[in-house]
């Protein structure tokens, strides 16, 4: 092999360890327990069982790239984004939506907040990220908790 195709796939191959680099288990989780230690809710812990959970629903997704929830057993964040949409992007967008969460009510003032609630849920103990290219080039990044929030009535903590 000559220097100069050695050059270049290493060069690849640490590209690619750095668009993934925040998209890893521990991106999406310091994001998550990150956000829960801000409001005092125990941090959670990674889930493998949520992760296949997860990457079987967004690769079926990869063809059409249909934004809706999988309708599952457990509480569910979705995101999409293009170019290096990560999963810390996507957890920091979720969590942007902490100032549309209105405490002293228990219900979101303006816009969305539920999936800010979701990811500080203080019943949920464990969560599991996925991540797919859609054939569209858009990011599909689901995050399922278990057990799951988001209970009409109930305060995330």
């Amino acid at each position: 092999m000559k220097i100069s195709n050695l050059v270049f796939i290493l060069t690849i191959i640490s590209m690619c360890s750095i668009c993934l680099a925040q998209s890893s288990s521990k991106d999406f989780l310091d994001e998550h327990n990150k956000a829960r230690k801000e409001v005092g809710v125990e941090p959670l812990v990674w889930n493998e069982t949520l992760v296949t959970y997860g990457q079987n629903y967004v690769n079926s997704k990869k063809k059409t790239c249909e934004f809706e929830h999988s309708m599952g057993p457990y509480g569910e964040n979705l995101a999409m984004g293009y170019g290096e949409f990560s999963g810390r992007d996507s957890v920091k967008m979720w969590v942007g939506e902490k100032p549309n969460y209105d405490e002293k009510s228990n219900k979101c003032v303006k816009d969305e907040c539920l999936h800010y609630t979701q990811v500080v849920w203080k019943d949920t103990k464990s969560v599991g990220c996925a991540r797919a290219k859609c054939d569209n080039n858009a990011i599909y990044i689901i995050c399922n908790y278990y057990p799951p929030g988001n209970y009409i009535g109930s305060r995330p903590y």
